[in-house]
């Protein structure tokens, strides 16, 4: 039998040139929404933060650095900076462990598990605006529930957002409410992912009781789902938002960095210096976000 004819080197690179256009065709829509929506707004921010532009101003100076030295200087943005390095603390940890408890717990349910992944879940359905008005009420020093039970066991209520002192750590609280049920989630996929084999073959080794066969098989297993997780939390936690402005609008010291810039860019129309703090809020982020996942990959096994 005789082998068929090789296509002429003429035909095969045209045939290359018709697929290299189809794959930039399919890339294009992609890569145009990327340049549209991410990189010439990054750019344009790049260049407002170099200047003093303020809002429906006609006429703009170049300033260079100077919006980021004053961002140092700023007490307002490093209160808010402080403010929510302290939420993030507060948050971070209890979010993700929690969420890894009420993961466990749920996962050990049969009948009853798919109620509580859905009344876990329901926060994180709803809209962050009309959930922070629903604890303004339930935080209210006379009207509210919770101060409710607080006299009825016996003592004074407490004016959790007018004290200062408990601002952030109120808003903490709400923040962790509002991150547990995704943790949850994300944790439980996690923990469908782990063989059961495993277990046996710890329980084997002398792992009898079920804290041994989680600290040496589950924890181990859920080292990638952690890494996701705790980075997740830590992006949410510094991008508190919503419940400052409903709740407190920057009242008593309680601004986070969010609403400062909110501040900057929409109520004081200083475009220039609202681009700065955008600019270094997005490196806080990026920097917090490799840090993490260099440190937790080390210890994460896939």
């Amino acid at each position: 039998m005789e082998a068929a004819p090789l296509a002429p080197p003429r035909r095969i690179a045209q045939a290359a040139r018709r697929m290299r256009a189809r794959s930039l065709a399919f890339v294009a829509p992609a890569a145009l929404l990327l340049l549209a929506i991410y990189i010439l707004p990054m750019l344009a921010l790049a260049a407002f933060s170099l200047t003093d532009y303020k809002l429906g101003s006609v006429s703009t100076r170049f300033v260079g650095l100077g919006n980021f030295a004053r961002a140092f200087s700023d007490p307002v943005f490093l209160r808010s900076l402080a403010n929510t390095v302290l939420y993030a603390v507060m948050v971070i940890p209890f979010g993700v462990f929690l969420g890894l408890g009420v993961a466990l717990l749920a996962y050990s349910r049969k009948r009853s598990r798919w109620f509580w992944e859905t009344a876990y879940f329901l926060p994180v359905t709803a809209t962050l605006v009309a959930m922070a008005t629903v604890w303004q009420f339930l935080l209210h020093p006379s009207l509210g529930p919770v101060n409710a039970a607080i006299r009825a066991l016996g003592y004074e209520p407490v004016s959790f957002l007018a004290n200062p002192s408990l601002l952030i750590p109120t808003l903490a609280v709400i923040g962790i409410w509002q991150v547990l049920g995704f943790n949850m989630v994300l944790f439980l996929a996690g923990l469908s992912g782990v063989p059961k084999d495993l277990y046996e073959a710890a329980r084997l080794d002398g792992a009898k009781h079920p804290i041994d066969r989680f600290l040496t098989v589950t924890w181990p297993m859920l080292g990638p789902t952690t890494l996701f997780v705790v980075v997740t939390t830590s992006i949410s936690a510094f991008k508190v938002f919503e419940t400052v402005a409903v709740l407190t609008k920057g009242r008593m010291g309680s601004e986070t960095l969010l609403y400062a810039l909110y501040l900057e860019g929409f109520e004081y129309a200083e475009t220039g210096y609202a681009a700065a703090l955008t600019l270094l809020f997005l490196a806080i982020i990026l920097l917090l976000s490799i840090g993490q996942t260099l440190h937790l990959d080390k210890k994460a096994h896939y």
